[in-house]
């Protein structure tokens, strides 16, 4: 078995959405499936998942259109 084969991206846990709030306004998240992120419709960010990990920071947030 090699451990370091690429596979699938390790799934995000919907269940760790209910504890998580935005950093900036700490309003409810949304998931998005498709692009891997949290969004946060009052702050206009998008908080990238890596690795079925979100990175909960401002700075490595993307600023929404």
């Amino acid at each position: 078995m090699n451990d370091t084969a690429p596979g699938p991206k390790p799934a995000f846990d919907r269940h760790m959405l209910e504890a998580l709030t935005c950093p900036q306004t700490q309003a409810v998240l949304e998931y998005d499936a498709e692009r891997q992120e949290l969004i946060s419709k009052p702050a206009g960010l998008a908080y990238p998942i890596r690795d079925g990990i979100p990175v909960m920071l401002i700075d490595e947030a993307r600023v929404l259109d």
